[in-house]
Formats: structure tokens, C-alpha cells, sequence
């Protein structure tokens, strides 16, 4: 992840969660990866590796976003441990504990490549020029809008439009608030240091919640009538809500499953294909509680909360609305990037 929570290189930054005022940390690495490859990084199938955590929800963007627009042949994945350890994500669930394409053992030694002692940490989404083992972009804000907008020729057909230009604006102004008050807004009151500095975090928060559950009363998705970037950016925060940030982040004024609107909204998501088996809730749990040992200090991981609702009916698509506007669903998922459904676990 692109934040201080999610960037430690050590245990002494994982003690320090609460400890210390918040602030999210800008990627360094901004490269872009483009059609006419001006960054010097153009788009080739099969160049790069995308680094993920399934525990992150930056990195989840990418990882609905890449199964949504079939680009899961083109940009191979690499799936870390949720655990890091003093030198932040590595690849201990592979074979060996290294990558089997970069040949690597942690994720810090692309960062190192690309620029020697490099000083800040190592975050995910990461995607890694493959014949250099170099880090190209760690800009986890950029890196789904390109995917959209400049990995166009390598779209499977009837791929959706995630970032339709007609719509942008809107698209934009939307996520700016989420990202402000509820994808980000999540950590600044879960690493708050101060009581003024928690308050004012978690009124935010539920204050955008609520706008957001009014916008979704009358329409299936936040901008249009089809899934787009806003859908994406919302939903992984929502998917992990109940199960890390109400009890873990204290955001505890009410969980999602006690907003009919949006409880409905994030089943429909999940249940959508691309959204929902993209999400490994073991991951998310097991990193939140025994990595951020400054807020949970036994690193006990809850058994909570009951996960068999999320399969349940939702009624959503009587507010009409086509998922994919006039493409179609994504094909089932890759031989070995299948995760446990949320209500197995």
C-alpha cells in the first residue's frame, strides 16, 4: 500500500502505528506505463509483473481492474505474503520464498534497481520491468486509470469502459471525496495519534459514508449507469470495512451490513465477476491485526465478523443498470489466482 501503514520496512514502524500523526506518503515512483511509451515504458504484453498484497486496498484496485478489463495474460501476477517482515513484502508464498519470474525474494529488491538506497518504503500496487528487474511505478493512483485508458489494445473483447471520457469529471469529483474521507480516512482514524485527530477523522468519514449511501438510493452505481473507476475505489475500502476498520481502525459508528443501501451496493460488487474473487478476506484479516502491532499489540486476529451474507440476494438490479455497459462479464479466473470465497473462510 502507498501509506505508512502499509509502507514499513521494519518492526519499530509497525510499533509506531498510533503513535505518530498520520500522512499518507506520495509515490515516488511515477512513471507511467503508455500506449506510446513516453515515460519510456510502453505498453507490451507480457513486459511487466504486477505486485500485489490481496490484504491491500490500493492494491486490490488493480487486481479488479486487471480481471474486469482481461489483462490477467498480458500482465502476469506476483502475490505477496500478507506478512511483512523487516524488510516490508516479501515473496515467502512462492516456491523457494522468491518470485518465480523476477527471482526475487522481497519486493524492495525491484525499488533497489531502480534506484540504489532508495530511502522510502516499499509499498504496493508495484509494477516491475521484467527483463531489468526494475520497479517502474509504484503510483497506485495512476496505475488503474492506465490500465483503463492506455492498455486499450490489449483489452479482452467486450472489456467495460471504466473511465469513460463523457463522464470524467463527475467520475473525478466523486472520487476525490471517497478518497479523501473514506479510502484514506479509514487510516487517519485508525492511526490517529490524538483524540481531536480521531474525531475529526471519523465524523468525515461517516459523513461521506452517508452522502454516498443517499447517492446509491435510486442508482445502481456512483457515476452512470455501468461499473466504473468510483466503483472500484469504493469497494475495496467497503469490502474491508466490517472485518478490520470497524473494530481495528475504530470506526465504529455502524458497521456496512447496518446500511441497507450500501451492504446492498457491496454485495452486488462482490458478486459481480472481477470484484468478489479478487478478494482473499484470510489475507486482509491476518495483515491488519499482526502487522499493526502498535495499535494491536497481541496481534490476535478476530474470529469475526460472520461472513455467510455476502452470497445473499441483494435486489440491486431492480434499479436497472448494466455492469458492463455494452461489453461482458470477465472469464473465469486464472488457474492459480483463485482465492477462498469470503463466506468459506
Amino acid at each position: 500500500m502507498s501509506d505508512t501503514s502499509e509502507k514499513s520496512a521494519g518492526s519499530d514502524g509497525n510499533t509506531s502505528y498510533g503513535h505518530k500523526p498520520f500522512k499518507r506518503s506520495r509515490s515516488h515512483f511515477a512513471d507511467r506505463i503508455t500506449a506510446d511509451g513516453r515515460d519510456g515504458w510502453p505498453v507490451e504484453a507480457g513486459r511487466y509483473r504486477l505486485v500485489v498484497s490481496r490484504a491491500c486496498p490500493w492494491a486490490g484496485r488493480s487486481l479488479v481492474s486487471r480481471r474486469l478489463l482481461g489483462l490477467e495474460e498480458a500482465l502476469p501476477l506476483a502475490v505477496t505474503d500478507p506478512i511483512q517482515d523487516d524488510r516490508s513484502w516479501r515473496f515467502t508464498l512462492d516456491p523457494g520464498g522468491k518470485d518465480p519470474v523476477l527471482g526475487i525474494r522481497y519486493l524492495s529488491e525491484a525499488y533497489d534497481a531502480r534506484e540504489h538506497d532508495y530511502p522510502g518504503g516499499v509499498s504496493v500496487p508495484a509494477i516491475v520491468d521484467v527483463p531489468s528487474g526494475k520497479l517502474v511505478t509504484n503510483d497506485y493512483q495512476q496505475i488503474t486509470l492506465d490500465l483503463a485508458t492506455e492498455w486499450t489494445a490489449l483489452h479482452r473483447p467486450g472489456a467495460p469502459d471504466l473511465y469513460p471520457e463523457p463522464l470524467r469529471a463527475e467520475i473525478d469529483e466523486v472520487m476525490e471525496g471517497i478518497y479523501r474521507d473514506i479510502n484514506n480516512g479509514v487510516y487517519k482514524a485508525g492511526f490517529a495519534s490524538g483524540q481531536q485527530e480521531y474525531d475529526e477523522a471519523y465524523e468525515a468519514l461517516f459523513a461521506r459514508l452517508d452522502q454516498v449511501s443517499a447517492r446509491l438510493t435510486d442508482r445502481r452505481y456512483l457515476v452512470g449507469d455501468t461499473i466504473t473507476e468510483a466503483d472500484i475505489r469504493l469497494f475495496t475500502t467497503l469490502v474491508r470495512f466490517d472485518a478490520v476498520y470497524h473494530g481495528h481502525f475504530k470506526c465504529n459508528r455502524t458497521k456496512i451490513t447496518e446500511d441497507a443501501v450500501l451492504w446492498a451496493y457491496v454485495r452486488d460488487l462482490y458478486q459481480t465477476p472481477g470484484f468478489g474473487d479478487t478478494v482473499d478476506i484470510d489475507h486482509i484479516k491476518r495483515h491488519y491485526y499482526q502487522v499493526h502491532t502498535g495499535i494491536n499489540p497481541t496481534g490476535i486476529v478476530p474470529l469475526g465478523p460472520d461472513l455467510s451474507g455476502w452470497t445473499t440476494p441483494h435486489h440491486r438490479e431492480q434499479l436497472g443498470g448494466r455492469p458492463f455497459g455494452d461489453g461482458t462479464p470477465p472469464g473465469p479466473v486464472p488457474s492459480g489466482e483463485d482465492v477462498t470465497p469470503a463466506e468459506q473462510v
